[in-house]
């Protein structure tokens, strides 16, 4: 997967309304956000049930579910018309919090918080966030996102994969839009070094 460059223009005003998990109220937010400025409310799983991840590529809405009950809902970015992010049901097959893109272009690159679920090297992980496909079939998180479904999921975990999930009229769409695209590149010789994970596990990165 590659990281497009991203135009230097001024950064969106940050403007939306709070997701409500336990509500299927529609909020319309005023404008976009960078994924930055996104911090998902997250339900910790009660008892034993299954969690599963559900993803929307047609709404780009990802949800950790425990049965019914979503415990986490977020925007993704999944992948281009000609590169899709692949349909089905998969395991999480591998987790690594702090791994970096091994293949050119773009060796070197973090994608923070790697949870492989498809084969060769298909995953979902933190990066740039647009409000249209522009992957090479990976699913790129806002940060925070990325964090906490990392600590809610493990290796085994379903991921169902679809065009669309019923949660995407209701909770999707309390969910603000999110617009990386005019962000600046970060520094190569901070994304390179081992500050990029230490901010990350703060919820933070260089300027953002």
């Amino acid at each position: 997967m590659k990281f497009p460059g991203f135009r230097s223009l001024a950064l969106f005003a940050f403007a939306g309304a709070a997701l409500a998990l336990s509500s299927c109220t529609t909020i319309k937010p005023s404008g976009p956000q960078t994924s930055f400025k996104f911090d998902p409310p997250v339900k910790q799983p009660t008892g034993s049930g299954a969690i599963r991840v559900k993803m929307s590529t047609g709404a780009q809405r990802l949800y950790v579910v425990q049965g019914d009950d979503v415990l986490l809902a977020t925007p993704i970015c999944v992948g281009t018309a000609s590169t899709p992010t692949p349909h089905g049901t998969f395991p999480i097959r591998a987790k690594k919090a702090e791994r970096r893109r091994a293949s050119s272009p773009g060796a070197g690159y973090p994608m923070t918080y790697w949870m492989e679920f498809y084969s060769p090297a298909y995953g979902m992980h933190w990066g740039f966030v647009k409000p249209y496909p522009s992957t090479h079939g990976c699913v790129r998180l806002p940060l925070n996102s990325a964090r906490k479904i990392f600590n809610l999921v493990k290796v085994g975990t379903p991921i169902d994969i679809s065009r669309s999930q019923p949660w995407d009229e209701t909770i999707g769409k309390t969910l603000p839009t999110l617009d990386d695209s005019a962000l600046p590149n970060p520094p190569t010789s901070y994304m390179m070094s081992p500050q990029v994970f230490s901010d990350a596990q703060k919820g933070k990165m260089w300027e953002f």
